[in-house]
């Protein structure tokens, strides 16, 4: 997949922008394809109606002809402020203005928070790895992306920072017993989600074993020490929930 200014809205198709932030393992791009390609599957998109563009590359086009945009997760680090980074923060933040739906998922939840002035850094607790549980909190109930969440669902997560200071106006949707900002709705059509809801049973076990030497003692609280995973259907079912948003703000 790449940036294909012929499937944009304004155009007459109904495209979703993917922001691509990074690459997964070797290993896993080598079986399963890289990061724009899984949430292209989790949204049920055809490969004609996705744009891709790689914020480290390419030219971020006009949020406003897409219907809709998903922020990728990433091997790189918010806190490192690379260039490549800040200036996808700053045209986030111009996504948010024109009221395009924004879906940033670990990389781009954390990149959500610091473009609108939250703080990200490593976690004082070490890094959250597995199949973990995700509970759900009051303004969940409201939530045009999470209302239809259980009060616990399970979800996969690898991640060393976080979301340790919210901007101004953000509203928590869901936490964990690791990280009190696994969900967060940072404007009326943005949100951003810790956990990673395109990641399979597959994905999710290559990246337990390829961090396997990195795991013992790294993480300081009982929250992921099993390392467990399973299937994951409510978590990967937000990502068809964000695209019935998308669909709407057409």
């Amino acid at each position: 997949m790449s940036f294909h200014p012929a499937f944009s809205r304004a155009a007459g198709k109904a495209a979703l922008l993917i922001v691509q932030t990074g690459s997964t393992l070797p290993t896993l791009r080598a079986r399963h394809g890289d990061f724009p390609e899984w949430f292209r599957r989790g949204l049920g998109l055809r490969r004609d109606e996705v744009d891709v563009v790689v914020a480290e590359r390419d030219a971020l086009p006009p949020a406003g002809t897409y219907a809709g945009v998903v922020v990728t997760g990433s091997p790189a680090m918010v806190s490192a402020r690379e260039r490549w980074s800040e200036d996808a923060a700053a045209w986030l933040r111009g996504a948010i203005d024109a009221d395009v739906p924004v879906l940033g998922v670990c990389y781009g939840h954390q990149l959500l928070a610091h473009a609108l002035g939250g703080r990200v850094d490593y976690h004082p607790a070490g890094r959250e790895i597995g199949t973990v549980a995700i509970e759900t909190l009051e303004a969940a109930a409201g939530d045009a992306l999470l209302a239809d969440a259980p009060a616990t669902f399970p979800a996969h997560s690898s991640h060393q920072q976080s979301v340790l200071e919210l901007p101004r106006g953000a509203t928590v949707l869901a936490r964990s017993a690791h990280d009190p900002h696994h969900a967060v709705r940072y404007a009326p059509n943005a949100w951003g989600l810790q956990f990673h809801p395109e990641f399979s049973v597959e994905i999710m076990q290559g990246y337990i074993e390829a961090r396997r030497p990195a795991l013992v003692g790294d993480c300081s609280i009982d929250c992921c020490n099993t390392r467990c995973s399973r299937p994951t259907p409510l978590a990967r079912g937000l990502l068809r929930r964000f695209r019935a948003i998308t669909n709407r703000s057409r």
